[in-house]
């Protein structure tokens, strides 16, 4: 076939993204759960018929599942390959040990016939609300084997030859506490699927299916060629970076999360050797896991790749057996999010040397997986299950975003509004943090406050969060973020989780309140290049006390709000010597 023209080439790949696109918003726009329908927890894409790679990605879903997805459709191929995969099949399961993620998260794969031939697999997963479990929620920050996580479904058909199997959703919905939610994403999940393949078909009938498979060839080698290019612009060597895990929520000692990144011409190894072995508690991860948050991370410092399997072409794994990144049945990763965050953040680090014109200061490195679970007053159950944001890091170009979301994502934190129309409480506070972002030439962004009382009598609470005894790092000399801070009321006052950053357990009264203190981002640059006149209008903002303007910025605020410009440059110039 003739290479394709240049137009040609931009026109199938807008298309063939507009496809993904769709399928994110039509399970956006039928969720029940808020995780799906307001934070976007979810991803839809087009996946190679004999390989499972990664061909095109919605713009809206999970960048964390651009990797992991892949290999949750090879999954299907190895188990079910060759007359074990008919025409109108589609597959389910959430075995985190063969795709990728936790148990939360839920992948539907379909094959794609063109004219009897298996042309692709389209796929979507979503993160329920509920899977079952010793918790509400799923994030059980005390489970030690996955059992205690949730129900583990392998590969198995959910349609066979285009007819629904009843028997696997009874299943599903009897191992949920709230069933008529798990019905309503699985539907919308399917629906995603269906548009997708008529918006494929409707694709092929106008260019046909020789030329748009042949645009998904040129668009993955162009991605790697170009991933190839940015390597060889970076000065070999080998750059290191050590970061650490709060604990396990088993055991209180830190994990440590080691990364080392060799890069010799157009060839990069990221080499995990050096991280701790498998733990009891649930942040161990998956290797499939490990290999797509590493994607997502080199996706934040090559921006311009396109998202497809073409960027990891030029790129080596190792991701030793027995490692907290590589384990398997039954090791406990329902906390996989905290993992995967750390080793973003070393691969920033690791990479601020070789390419510090390209990198960021860590972000908040938390989701703060919060739950707080009762009865309404009619017996009905209720189960509030949220995540939280925080800042962003400083970065070359200016500084960190205030109170978003984490690097894995584009998702959206979910609104109070929406939080409160659907549970029994009321947030008395929701703020961004002062002083919690890193300084530097370039600030990192906020972390932000939010207090949440319960309005029903009695709930249980759960928090599986990080970032509470190790802050987020800066670059480039830049300083780190403020740490996380949990605090619940009891009648006898405020307490703290003893492990810092996860607890099961909480019981919650009428009136009472948790409290989370999000951590801010890292900071890039020397603080003593940032201008006095720009940390004047921080603490006018309120984003930068005075005293943190004084003693981190080395400026000093008048007390009309200006700089004192004499009083500042003596400061500086102490601080400099």
């Amino acid at each position: 076939m003739a290479a394709l023209d240049p137009v040609t080439l931009a026109v199938l790949k807008g298309r063939l993204e507009q496809i993904a696109d769709e399928m994110d918003a039509t399970l956006f726009r039928s969720a029940f759960n808020p995780i799906i329908a307001e934070a976007h927890d979810a991803s839809h894409g087009l996946y190679h018929a004999t390989t499972g790679e990664t061909l095109v990605q919605g713009k809206s879903g999970l960048p964390i599942f651009v990797g992991a997805m892949s290999f949750a459709v090879k999954a299907v191929i190895d188990k079910f390959g060759g007359e074990g995969i008919e025409e109108g099949d589609v597959f389910i399961f959430n075995d985190p040990y063969e795709g990728g993620t936790h148990l939360s998260d839920f992948k539907l794969v379909q094959p794609f016939y063109r004219d009897g031939e298996l042309f692709c697999f389209l796929a979507s997963v979503g993160h329920w609300h509920d899977v079952g479990g010793n918790v509400p929620g799923n994030y059980n920050p005390v489970a030690t084997e996955c059992f205690q996580e949730g129900m583990m479904i392998p590969p198995v058909k959910l349609f066979s030859k285009g007819e629904m199997r009843t028997d696997v959703i009874d299943i599903l919905k009897a191992n949920s506490r709230l069933p008529g939610s798990l019905y309503g994403d699985l539907n919308g999940q399917i629906n995603a699927l269906r548009l997708g393949n008529e918006r494929l078909h409707a694709l092929l009938d106008e260019y046909g299916a020789g030329t748009v498979a042949g645009a998904m060839t040129e668009l993955r080698d162009r991605a790697g060629k170009l991933m190839r290019s940015l390597i060889r612009d970076m000065p070999d060597g080998r750059y290191s970076a050590d970061d650490f895990l709060d604990n396990d929520g088993i055991v209180d000692e830190p994990l440590r999360i080691a990364l080392d990144i060799v890069i010799a011409g157009e060839k990069m190894v990221l080499d995990f050797s050096r991280t701790s072995p498998a733990c009891d508690g649930p942040v161990n991860i998956s290797r499939s896991t490990a290999i797509a948050s590493c994607y997502v991370a080199l996706k934040h410092v090559f921006k311009d790749v396109p998202a497809n399997a073409g960027v990891l072409s030029p790129i080596e794994f190792v991701i030793p057996d027995g490692s907290l990144l590589s384990v398997s049945a039954p090791k406990p990763v329902g906390g996989y999010t905290e993992t995967i965050l750390r080793i973003i953040d070393t691969v920033f680090v690791a990479l601020s040397t070789a390419a510090p014109e390209r990198v960021n200061g860590c972000a908040y490195g938390t989701i703060n997986a919060l739950s707080l679970a009762g009865h309404r007053k009619d017996g009905r159950r209720w189960v509030m299950f949220s995540f939280f944001g925080g800042g962003h890091g400083g970065n070359p170009e200016g500084d960190g975003l205030n109170h978003g979301n984490a690097p894995i994502s584009t998702a959206t934190i979910p609104p109070m509004e929406i939080l409160e129309a659907a549970y029994p409480v009321r947030f008395t506070q929701w703020a961004l943090r002062p002083d919690s972002g890193g300084a530097g030439r370039h600030r990192g962004g906020l972390g932000a406050i939010y207090e949440i009382e319960l309005l029903e009598e009695k709930a249980d609470v759960f928090l599986f969060g990080e970032r509470g005894r190790f802050a987020p790092k800066g670059v480039v000399g830049g300083g780190a973020a403020a740490l996380n801070r949990f605090t619940y009321e009891q009648a006898d006052g405020d307490h703290t989780p003893p492990m810092a950053s996860k607890m099961v357990g909480i019981k919650l009264a009428k009136g009472q309140k948790v409290r989370l203190e999000t951590p801010g981002g890292g900071g890039y640059g020397d603080v003593l290049e940032r201008d006095p006149a720009v940390v004047a209008e921080d603490v006018r903002l309120g984003y930068v006390s005075a005293g943190a303007a004084k003693e981190t910025y080395r400026t000093i605020i008048a007390a009309d709000g200006s700089v004192d410009a004499a009083a500042t440059e003596i400061l500086r110039a102490e601080s400099a010597q």
